[in-house]
């Protein structure tokens, strides 16, 4: 090897990226020990030293965080799932708490956009809320952690995930739903939501709700359950695609309360009485499940907890402590949608 060794050409021989080595020179617990040990090795062997004033600079912290947004379709032009508003609020407020800035984009759906991130320095790590179909996305997640990129996520808590996320507890959350409609008489429920490994919460939602049922005697019918994504586009079509399948059902337990609220629109329009005819679950507790019509009984998800949390992981990440990941309680909120009275 001709002239002075570099890090980059540590990280060729170790077959890690350049972040890596340069984590792994400087301690951080972000790297585990037996490549730490590989790249220390070659760093011997190779007689590299640490440029003590380069390392300083990058060491140094912007005091800025990332918070990046998947695009969503909405009604207006936000193409932000309201869920994640009174989120934004809680993420911002602990920001300022911790002396940090706060970048907010939209994720880019490039193939290389978690590294234009990791380059461009502008941040120290990145909240991500919102990801769409999750196996699409799960590669992206694991190149920010093999760039040893600090960011911690919204969503379903999974075994051998790539890095932390922040979620609610769904399965708990569906199984409040299964309890609440077998308190109420009604054992033929639908499920509105893509109930697959696609999208990991809304899984965990239906497999709650059917672990209720079966423990009453009964269980969910995959024939009443219809894909629908999180929109009240999606919800009017998925209520469309039950209705025409002319199976019987007296309740809807619905993945998303944008997914309620446009099913909710449609049973109207075929004459159905709700909750009479249908009782209607929702799953989020945004602004507008209290003034749907009927007003929505659904699940709640604490925002201003997640919210502070995000912050809160994604702190210790940047200064090299440890966090893991963590799932939040869920309540039922009941409304008019499945009480009448």
């Amino acid at each position: 090897m001709r002239g002075k060794a570099t890090s980059l050409d540590i990280a060729h021989l170790a077959g890690v990226s350049q972040p890596t080595v340069s984590r792994a020179l400087r301690g951080s617990p972000m790297v585990n020990e037996e490549t730490r040990k590989r790249i220390l090795a070659i760093a011997e062997q190779l007689n590299y030293k640490v440029d003590k004033n380069a390392s300083n600079l990058r060491a140094q912290q912007t005091g800025t965080l990332a918070l990046l947004l998947f695009e969503d379709p909405t009604t207006d032009e936000s193409h932000i799932n309201p869920f994640f508003l009174p989120m934004l609020g809680s993420i911002t407020r602990a920001c300022a708490r911790h002396g940090k800035d706060l970048l907010i984009s939209f994720q880019q759906l490039s193939n290389d956009w978690h590294a234009d991130y990791a380059d461009s320095h502008k941040a120290d790590g990145l909240i991500l809320l919102g990801y769409g179909d999750y196996l699409a996305y799960e590669g992206k997640l694991s190149k920010l952690l093999a760039q040893g990129t600090p960011f911690v996520r919204w969503g379903a808590v999974l075994p051998d995930q790539p890095g932390l996320s922040i979620g609610c507890d769904n399965v708990g959350g569906g199984r409040l739903a299964g309890e609440h409609l077998l308190s109420l008489g009604r054992r033929r429920v639908a499920f509105l939501g893509d109930a697959s490994s696609h999208y990991p919460e809304f899984l965990e939602r239906y497999e709650g709700c059917d672990a209720a049922l079966r423990e009453a005697g009964t269980a969910m019918d995959r024939a009443l359950q219809v894909d629908a994504e999180s929109a009240e586009e999606s919800g009017e079509a998925a209520a469309q695609a039950l209705l025409s399948r002319g199976l019987p059902f007296d309740a809807v337990f619905a993945a998303s309360d944008l997914i309620a609220i446009g099913a909710m629109r449609v049973f109207a329009e075929h004459g159905l009485r709700i909750p009479d005819d249908v009782a209607v679950v929702g799953f989020d507790d945004i602004p507008a499940a209290r003034i749907a019509t009927p007003a929505l009984t659904t699940i709640r998800q604490d925002t201003t907890q997640a919210g502070e949390l995000l912050v809160e992981k994604l702190v210790a990440l940047v200064d090299g402590d440890a966090a893991a990941s963590e799932r939040l309680r869920t309540l039922l909120v009941v409304r008019r949608s499945t009480s009448a009275g």
